[in-house]
């Protein structure tokens, strides 16, 4: 009979059967960082999109409102932030979340809160004021390429509101950026026309740099106010953050027409519009809602990342609009501003690849973190 050979089990050392689950319990909770990173970067490509999109397709229609006769401003302005409304069914779908722990983070007081939607919503309806007299006296090609250098202004408050670090790569696209805008600023010689006088050029061009610099503001002051006041990045925030200012905004705004007396005129207006009273009206609806699309977006990106992140998205957008305008609205292009387009273009992709080489290096710290950790 054959003899069965008694089997021996090894003793597993302790500190090995340790590592083994150390190990076990890092996968996993790397598996769920990656399961957050692509919940993540599904959310960013969401703000991308309504950004782009609705920033580029507001601004077409803002331009097609005054080449068929639309010639209020204070109107324009309106529509910029007046499509809060459509925020509201969102409140239900994206309540707060319900705050666990011993030590919830202190929230600010509803005055705090109060005052500074307010301050906000002044500052958006000067700054939508100053961008539909630029849209109002600059061709939609120029308008968009000036207004490209909102990014080297919110490079700037960045820099000083938000400690954003200045690299020799964001450097170099805030003076690209600004050249190019510089370019269109001296060639108003090539645009000047019966629509588009020489004085009207430069109100138009001082108009848009003003209302760039005050967007840049704006975002640099929105990106504090998640980080240091609300100390929150949920989308429930993100919506109070754009509906409230949007309403104080759309108050000024109505408070404007009747003040500078263009409410009187609207009706004929309308009447007057080229394209009938339902083309007026749709275009004033759809524009208003494209730029409360374009508005999420922007307000997603800079809760998710930062301010200056979600500027060069926008500037992404802005070289599109051009593009888009010579085919709609026959606008030129010359040799100058296809020079400021491609700088534009430059600028932007400096930016990018910067924020890729910050993106590679702290994947790189994280992974030499877990490990040391794993090892020790």
């Amino acid at each position: 009979m054959a003899q069965s050979t008694p089997q021996v089990e090894l003793p597993i050392p302790e500190s090995n059967r340790q590592i083994s689950e150390d190990e076990t319990n890092e996968q996993k909770k790397i598996g769920r960082k990656s399961n957050i990173n692509y919940g993540w970067w599904c959310r960013i490509f969401i703000y991308i999109i309504c950004l782009i999109g609705g920033q580029c397709a507001a601004t077409l229609l803002g331009r097609f409102y005054y080449d068929e006769g639309g010639n209020s401003k204070w109107m324009a302005a309106f529509v910029q932030s007046s499509g809060f409304p459509i925020l509201i069914p969102l409140f239900f779908f994206f309540k707060s979340p319900k705050k666990t722990g011993s030590s919830p983070l202190e929230k600010p007081s509803k005055f705090t809160l109060y005052m500074i939607y307010i301050a906000f919503g002044l500052l958006l309806a000067g700054d939508n004021l100053l961008y539909s007299y630029g849209m109002l006296f600059l061709p939609v090609s120029t308008f968009s390429l000036i207004s490209a250098s909102q990014l080297p202004f919110n490079a700037l408050f960045s820099l000083v509101l938000n400690a954003q670090k200045f690299t020799a790569l964001i450097l170099n696209s805030v003076v690209v950026v600004t050249i190019s805008a510089a370019l269109l600023a001296v060639n108003s010689e090539s645009e000047t026309s019966e629509e588009f006088s020489g004085g009207k050029y430069v109100i138009g061009f001082i108009c848009t740099v003003a209302a760039s610099s005050a967007y840049a503001l704006y975002l640099s002051l929105l990106e504090l106010t998640f980080k240091k006041v609300t100390k929150s990045e949920s989308f429930d925030t993100v919506l109070k953050m754009l509906f409230y200012p949007s309403f104080v905004a759309s108050c000024c705004c109505v408070v404007g027409l009747y003040v500078s007396g263009e409410m009187s005129i609207l009706t004929a207006e309308m009447n007057g519009f080229s394209k009938g009273e339902i083309s007026y009206l749709m275009t004033l609806i759809w524009t208003a809602i494209l730029w409360t699309i374009g508005w999420i977006g922007m307000m997603g990106l800079i809760s998710e990342v930062s301010s200056l992140f979600s500027n060069v998205i926008g500037t992404l957008g802005l070289p599109t609009v051009p593009v888009l305008a010579v085919f709609f609205f026959h606008d030129k292009m010359d040799g100058v501003k296809i020079i400021s387009l491609l700088l534009a273009v430059w600028g932007f992709l400096s930016y990018v690849y910067q924020n890729y080489l910050d993106d590679s290096k702290d994947k790189s710290t994280k992974t030499e973190d877990i490990e040391a950790t794993i090892t020790h």
